[in-house]
């Protein structure tokens, strides 16, 4: 089939029901895809050009169709990202060459398998990766990579001339329990033991929670979050990604697809946790606190969150990049994809061998891993 290729700075350009219903065809959907969020990131000036991520979505069309699509980007940094290829452009400097500016596809700031190849069929993804190809190859940067893609479009992209690079996340998944206790019970002693020590401190220190659907947060809500969201940016002497502009845009836009978990003491909040769901997956995304409580933490990312998921029957819980702590909480390893492309034939040479090591050392992590599964 031919198409009409266009690269597209703007999300307003393509419109809404146009995005909305190429994203929403996709089997490997989620709220991150969605024109309300990525809208956001972009309108609230938190991934804009100014940011070092200048939006340029490779988009087919047929007439005023639109077939297929990649979220794009040019980036001048690697920030925000969550595969991390500093040593690459470390290595690319000391050798006198430029790895920035890179072309990338992913949800900024978001470290969330879901699709990049957004095509109405897979014909439709094979050229859309044909065409991603073509523009590398003539665009005279560095690189190309794409985050975060399910399997089966990594391995399309394999087919496209891209290296594969995989990861691990930790994900908690549903196996129908009735409620908090019973997932309790499936785990080993010594791990249910120190749970139900974690919250009965919490509980002890005379916190409380509110749960509140996006739908009934108020402003003072949002706001009270961000404060928490940019204290623990400074504790760990970082600068926030995502401003206020942005969630409240996205409170406006996709509200049904939020919730804040807010922890009080003595009438006044003390933290707050946010997380993006749908009817089968909750995301954890951000916490922080504006007191220091032993065990807080765990309770206000981890089991408020699990405590709804359980309750409304959601089959898993994604909780974010890294984070080998989460096992002791029920949550498993899960392998995640990457696919990359260099203009540069020996680095490129250089980097498959380094990839083809790593891979094995990913697969003996995750093995090791799972030989310490926290269930019965």
């Amino acid at each position: 089939m031919n198409y009409r290729t266009r690269i597209v700075s703007a999300l307003s350009d393509i419109g809404q029901t146009a995005w909305d219903g190429l994203a929403g065809s996709q089997d490997e959907r989620n709220p991150f895809l969605s024109y309300a969020f990525l809208d956001a990131l972009h309108a609230s000036g938190s991934a804009c050009a100014k940011t070092g991520w200048q939006p340029q979505y490779l988009t087919l069309w047929q007439g005023n169709r639109l077939e297929a699509a990649l979220p794009l980007y040019v980036k001048s940094h690697s920030y925000g990202e969550y595969v991390f290829d500093w040593a690459w452009a470390d290595a690319y400097r000391r050798n006198g060459l430029d790895y920035y500016p890179k072309l990338l596809s992913a949800i900024p700031f978001t470290p969330v398998t879901g699709a990049r190849l957004l095509a109405r069929s897979n014909a439709a993804a094979r050229d859309l990766a044909q065409a991603l190809c073509a523009l590398q190859e003539s665009n005279g940067l560095s690189s190309t990579h794409i985050l975060f893609p399910p399997q089966p479009q990594a391995e399309l992209l394999e087919t496209s001339g891209f290296m594969l690079r995989s990861g691990v996340q930790f994900h908690w998944l549903n196996q129908g329990y009735r409620d908090f206790d019973d997932f309790l019970s499936s785990l080993d002693r010594k791990k249910r033991k120190n749970i139900r020590a974690e919250r009965r401190k919490v509980q002890e220190a005379g916190v409380t929670f509110r749960q509140v659907a996006g739908t009934e947060a108020s402003e003072a809500d949002w706001r009270f979050f961000k404060r928490c969201y940019d204290r623990t940016y400074a504790a760990h002497y970082s600068t926030p990604y995502l401003n206020l502009d942005f969630f409240l845009r996205i409170a406006r836009t996709m509200p049904q697809h939020l919730r804040l978990i807010i922890a009080e003491r003595r009438g006044k909040p003390v933290a707050s946790s946010f997380v993006v769901h749908d009817e089968r997956t909750l995301y954890g995304r951000y916490w922080g606190a504006i007191e220091d409580i032993p065990c807080l933490h765990f309770e206000t990312a981890y089991y408020q969150p699990l405590d709804f998921c359980i309750a409304r029957g959601i089959a898993c819980f994604e909780g974010g990049a890294q984070g080998e702590h989460k096992m002791a909480r029920g949550f498993l390893p899960q392998k995640t994809w990457s696919a990359h492309w260099l203009a540069h034939p020996a680095f490129a040479d250089a980097i498959e061998r380094f990839l083809q090591q790593e891979a094995g050392g990913i697969d003996a992590y995750i093995d090791e891993l799972n030989e310490r599964n926290p269930f019965k």
